[in-house]
């Protein structure tokens, strides 16, 4: 698509937070990209390790907006989509190496498919026949996955299709999409927000898409890794996505298996040894019980596609990494996860 007259603007978001070099290898590797009409924006949020003046000093073309503080990974990704001039749009994380023909099959695959959110395939970076995702997964009690992840990559999934929800990894879409979706929650702030984003998308009808053919290194979670602090935002972004996406019915329906579900979060929190970030995050949502309420309503009123459709492409099983699901604590979670979820969805699916 080199060349081609009339090609649409895309706008590259990279919000930046002491991303070190990882951050000059991002844009060097966009810089690579064939195709044409792009423009690459850098949202730094307040780094300490100035990656974001190099940046700027190696290639100027970017445009480098530099916030006075850490609005957190969603409001600093809606810095750079207001100040984008793009027709579409791609959210990009600075810890990842992009090939040469990303854009060109994220933006075919968005013409042939329509209204969407869209993501790559995404390999690890540091071993680069290893899946990282080939799509994300939602779970029925607000869990997300990334699937296939630590799987050799064998080209097994080699056509586009529809996920879940698309990784905010690499996320790829329109502004047409955001008008009608919104942009990312800064509640969240960050963890959850691409889990949140395309649930609101397919709650109005609008898919998220796997494409193969468009391929992202990744380094992941280059910062918090396995830390408490990620422990408390995912917990407390699962229950406020819970709180403000079901229906008053849906959640009552579900209720008996969310109460189960929590009492195996809180041994698995304690197993882990992060029972305070499982503890804070309750205080949390307690403390902002208005906010969610607020919010719950503005999705409600919003709804064009019932919980009920929804939930029936949702897996009952989660995906875990080979590393993982060797241990014997992980596999009775994601058993008795599994089991539970096959009850609640028939509850809620019954008339």
């Amino acid at each position: 698509m080199s060349g081609e007259k009339g090609a649409p603007l895309i706008s590259v978001i990279i919000l930046n937070y002491n991303a070190g070099e990882l951050l000059l290898n991002c844009v060097e590797s966009i810089f690579k990209t064939e195709y044409d009409n792009f423009q690459v924006i850098v949202v730094d949020n307040a780094s300490t390790d100035v990656s974001h003046k190099k940046c700027k000093e190696k290639f100027d073309k970017i445009l480098l907006i530099e916030n006075k503080e850490n609005l957190g990974y969603c409001e600093g990704n809606n810095v750079g989509i207001r100040n984008a001039k793009g027709k579409f749009i791609v959210i990009l994380n600075p810890d990842t190496v992009v090939e040469p023909n990303w854009l060109n099959e994220l933006l075919e695959a968005y013409r042939e498919n329509g209204d969407g959110l869209y993501q790559p395939k995404i390999l690890s970076l540091y071993k680069k026949d290893i899946l990282q995702s080939t799509g994300n997964m939602l779970h029925l009690f607000g869990f997300g996955f990334a699937r296939d992840k630590g799987l050799p990559d064998n080209n097994q999934r080699n056509k586009i299709e529809q996920i879940g929800y698309a990784s905010g990894t690499c996320l790829f879409t329109s502004h047409t999409v955001l008008n009608k979706v919104g942009l990312l929650d800064p509640f969240l702030f960050l963890y959850h927000d691409d889990l949140d984003i395309g649930w609101r998308a397919a709650q109005l009808g609008i898919k998220s898409y796997f494409v193969p053919s468009a391929v992202v290194y990744h380094a992941e979670s280059y910062l918090l890794k396995w830390s408490a602090k990620k422990f408390f935002w995912l917990e407390r972004n699962r229950r406020y996505c819970l709180l403000t996406h079901y229906s008053k019915e849906t959640y009552h329906k579900m209720l008996p298996s969310l109460i189960l579900v929590d009492i195996l979060v809180w041994l698995s929190y304690f197993y882990k040894g992060f029972i305070g970030s499982k503890i804070r995050a309750e205080l949390d949502i307690i403390k902002n019980r208005q906010y969610i309420s607020k919010r719950y309503n503005e999705l409600e009123n919003k709804k064009l596609i019932p919980d009920a459709e929804l939930i029936k492409s949702f897996p009952d099983d989660i995906w875990v990494p080979i590393v993982v699901s060797s241990d014997a604590p992980s596999k009775f979670f994601n058993a008795i996860l599994s089991s539970l979820s096959r009850k609640a969805k028939s509850l809620i699916l019954s008339p």
